[in-house]
């Protein structure tokens, strides 16, 4: 059977934070990534929104869209995603109109609906309620749209009770002759039926959610409606990723993040990413996260770096799509300069197809 096409890669960042390492140490490494990918050819870099969590140094997509639009010429920049509950529409939209005067033509505005942490955080970023712009997440999405856009968009100001005011205008930038791209993420079918009817790019957030992709897939796809954004669905997939020079090395690289992931399912108290080593001498003791690892094993893609390219292709191809963004796991050995992400670095150049 011959192996499908090899699909155009992207990646997905979350910044980690290994033990002892500082979060100036952790960005440094994040941007020397994304100078590579740039290199090696991947299709764009996104930043995820993850607040008061000591593995993850991604709190502020646009900050370091910025820094990475700085560091690269060719590369796509953006958020994977900002998390709109969180943020006042114009606000972010301001900000996605900055980074797009910064870099014309290579900025993603990826919007999602979850807060990305507790409720307390929740509140600290917005001084609101929990659910009250959940519930407008459509209307501000409409907003975000309208404020990008070289038109702009206007509210109605109120001049007195009862008054139906008048237009104001608003725009996100004085002049814009680009607008970011937006796309829309999700881990349920809403999103997806959101993207749908308006008509935008749409990101099932496989590698998080691990289940449901083949249903949102369906669903957005069979529910788009054209838009003046989008004349015909467009998606990626998603993937936890960590590619080795042999499936050994690959499988002590991923364990870091395996026993992460099930501190987090497990309601424990969070810690900073452990190095292979660390996680290798407390496995043993872990039965909850030994337990989980063959289950993440079989939904990763983790091996030798061939194996993990073909088997990638065959992913893509199943799914119908063209690109797939890579959220490379690979954690660091305790000897591995702190201000460099060679485990991920190394997943980026092994999945890069020759010749890139």
């Amino acid at each position: 059977m011959s192996t499908p096409p090899h699909p155009a890669l992207s990646v997905l960042d979350l910044v980690p934070v290994r033990t002892g390492q500082t979060s100036s140490q952790a960005v440094t490494a994040s941007l020397d990534l994304v100078a590579r990918a740039d290199a090696l050819g991947y299709r764009r870099y996104w930043f995820a929104e993850h607040h008061n969590m000591p593995a993850v140094a991604s709190t502020t997509p646009p900050v370091l869209a910025a820094a990475a639009a700085a560091r690269t010429t060719r590369i796509r920049v953006g958020s994977g995603g900002v998390m709109l509950p969180n943020h006042a529409p114009l606000v972010v939209a301001e900000q996605f109109a900055a980074l797009e005067a910064l870099a014309p033509g290579r900025v993603d505005l990826g919007i999602g609906r979850a807060p990305g942490s507790d409720p307390v955080i929740t509140q600290l970023l917005r001084m609101t309620g929990t659910s009250s712009d959940v519930d407008r997440f459509p209307e501000h999405i409409r907003d975000i749209l309208g404020l990008v856009s070289p038109e702009g968009s206007s509210v109605r100001l109120v001049s007195r009770p009862g008054g139906s005011g008048e237009p104001y205008a608003v725009h996100a930038t004085p002049a814009a002759t680009t607008t970011p791209e937006v796309w829309l993420l999700g881990s349920s079918d809403y999103s997806a039926a959101l993207a749908a009817a308006f008509g935008l790019p749409y990101v099932f957030a496989n590698h998080f959610a691990g289940e449901g992709l083949e249903r949102a897939l369906d669903l957005y796809r069979s529910q788009f409606t054209p838009s003046e954004h989008l004349d015909a669905p467009r998606t990626f997939v998603t993937a936890n990723v960590v590619a080795a020079a042999s499936d050994a090395q690959a499988r002590e690289r991923m364990l870091p993040q395996a026993r992460m992931m099930a501190r987090l399912r497990g309601g424990r108290p969070l810690v900073a990413l452990e190095t292979v080593e660390q996680a290798a001498a407390a496995e043993a003791e872990d039965r909850l996260a030994s337990a989980m690892l063959d289950g993440l094993h079989a939904r990763w893609f983790v091996g030798a770096g061939e194996d993990v390219r073909d088997r990638l292709a065959a992913f893509a191809a199943r799914h119908g799509v063209d690109e797939v963004m890579v959220s490379p796991v690979a954690a660091a050995y305790d000897a591995e300069p702190l201000d460099q992400a060679a485990g991920r670095l190394e997943t980026l150049e092994l999945l890069a197809a020759p010749g890139r």
